[in-house]
């Protein structure tokens, strides 16, 4: 049962994720930002994990305490589905085209958070988003997670598509790295013997 639930209640937000690693990316999500919303429903369904997330937050100032809070929860969601990552694959990467934008990642479920961001994206607005917290997101779900996280563009144009092409690909490489791998189930994926 890789499952986890976490609720995260500051001055700022109340958050509650609801993760199941081995859904068929189904989704609930309402965080009070449409950007996101969308952002989360593609890395759901693409990454093919039943995923609720609900937030509450003081958007009336900006989206900044909403969205790090939200990628604080879903890390933390990850990190307790994860357990002791026996049997995991550990390691995954996508290269995503989207239209004219070209996003790859890569995921090392190693234990050590790390953000590793490369990722231009011209405008500084999505609709009323405010692109910088992409990045923002992006590391505090690798903090929380407790993985390395590499976001490279290779190529873009349209903001849109760029941080489109982000949330695809790193929901494709996590659903390759927590994929059972069959030939080593039960064991830690590490020389260490944990992670």
């Amino acid at each position: 049962m890789r499952r986890s639930e976490v609720k995260r209640k500051t001055g700022e937000t109340d958050v509650t994720v609801e993760l199941d690693l081995d859904g068929t990316g189904t989704h609930e999500i309402d965080t009070g930002v449409g950007f996101l919303d969308h952002m989360l429903e593609l890395f759901a369904r693409h990454g093919r994990f039943d995923l609720k997330v609900i937030c509450r937050g003081d958007t009336r100032v900006d989206d900044h305490h909403s969205t790090e809070d939200i990628g604080i929860a879903l890390g933390c969601a990850f990190d307790q589905a994860l357990g002791e990552r026996k049997g995991i694959t550990r390691y995954g990467s996508m290269i995503l085209p989207m239209d004219e934008s070209l996003v790859m990642s890569a995921v090392d479920l190693s234990g050590r958070g790390l953000l590793a961001f490369d990722l231009p994206i011209p405008a500084e607005k999505v609709g009323t988003f405010d692109t910088e917290l992409v990045q923002e997101f992006f590391h505090a779900l690798a903090m929380n997670a407790r993985c390395t996280l590499h976001i490279r563009e290779l190529a873009g144009g349209n903001s849109h598509h760029i941080i489109e092409a982000a949330f695809k690909s790193v929901g494709r490489s996590l659903k390759a790295a927590v994929r059972i791998d069959p030939d080593a189930a039960g064991e830690i994926p590490s020389t260490k013997g944990v992670l």
